[in-house]
């Protein structure tokens, strides 16, 4: 069977649910790839039998699956510092109650772990999502931060992310974190770092995004080649460097689509996602799972740019792993 394409909801959670779902199936995807806010889920409901089935009735209504359901905005919570109006922001009144920093982090650990419930009520077995970071304000590397500053903050994530594992584990779900800044893993080496502290367990791995790598000029296939037992969900996003000599890969504290920034969303140019070799790494891997579009080109009418990178991907999904090409060219038994 082909890798499902599926759309993430995060960047239609204005919309409801319904219209979403309408909108995919009627572009063709295969499936949602569900946000955890908007009206789109609400995981407090978990054990809320009628409301689950709801969600199932409309993916059934618009002919459409789901692999998997993402939690980013209250992941991020888990291990922030600081807590502050930023996280206001992105919030549900449920989990940012009266503010309080730590209190923020417990609802969120707490609203983690009813992801999973949710999800294994779905019948879905992977949750992607962020984990949060009370040391990425101390990626500018100044003022300097020690070996043990930096060990607390790995230690840190582990204290928050074990129970939450432990739920995961308990109701047979997954979690994949988005190696992306201002997570505890947003590089290759920060992966490895990450890994180490939740003791390689097997329900934690890797929501794989290409284009948090290449502004930062990393070798995404590479990730995939020595990640390849991590990898539980992939992302296509197209991301490309705009480095002129002005624009930083930083990013200026301009907004989305703003020419200043040190990378943009479009498919050509220096620095673009490798999209075939990409896809042909994810094959020597034997990557089954879905290829979900996040759409985030502020640039571009959403309308217009979700059914192109529809037609995009399933370009891609015609690569077929290097064995099934070769057994399908050289076979004898119609011969």
């Amino acid at each position: 069977m082909a890798r499902p394409i599926t759309l993430f909801t995060g960047q239609w959670a204005d919309l409801p649910f319904e219209e979403v779902a309408r909108l995919a199936g009627e572009w063709g995807y295969d499936g949602l790839e569900i946000a955890c806010w908007g009206d789109h889920i609400d995981v407090s409901r978990w054990d809320d039998a009628e409301y689950v089935r709801s969600r199932r009735e409309i993916l059934e209504r618009n002919g459409l699956e789901v692999f998997a359901i993402s939690n980013h905005l209250t992941g991020q919570a888990v291990c922030d510092d600081p807590i502050d109006e930023r996280h206001r922001d992105i919030l549900s009144d449920r989990v940012w109650g009266d503010g309080d920093p730590e209190g923020v982090r417990q609802r969120a650990a707490e609203d983690l772990k009813d992801t999973a419930r949710f999800a294994a009520k779905l019948g879905v077995t992977t949750v992607n999502g962020f984990s949060g970071s009370s040391i990425w304000k101390a990626v500018a590397m100044f003022p300097p931060a020690s070996d043990d500053f930096i060990a607390r903050g790995y230690q840190d994530f582990a204290d928050r992310w074990n129970p939450i594992l432990d739920v995961f584990e308990e109701v047979g779900v997954r979690f994949a974190l988005e190696v992306h800044p201002s997570e505890i893993a947003y590089d290759y080496w920060t992966a490895k770092d990450t890994l180490q502290a939740i003791g390689h367990r097997k329900s934690f791995g890797f929501n794989f995004d290409p284009s948090h790598f290449v502004w930062q000029q990393l070798d995404p296939i590479a990730f995939v080649l020595d990640f390849a037992d991590h990898i539980f969900h992939v992302h296509v996003k197209e991301s490309v460097t705009n480095l002129d000599g002005r624009n930083g890969i930083l990013g200026s504290h301009r907004p989305w689509a703003d020419p200043r920034r040190g990378w943009t969303f479009v498919s050509t140019g220096h620095g673009a996602v490798p999209w075939e070799p990409l896809f042909r790494a994810l094959n020597s891997i034997g990557y089954a799972g879905p290829t979900s579009v996040e759409w985030e080109d502020a640039g571009m009418d959403r309308l217009d740019g979700a059914p192109e990178a529809l037609a995009f991907v399933q370009r891609l999904a015609a690569i077929q792993p290097p064995t099934a090409a070769f057994d399908a060219a050289f076979s004898t038994k119609d011969r």
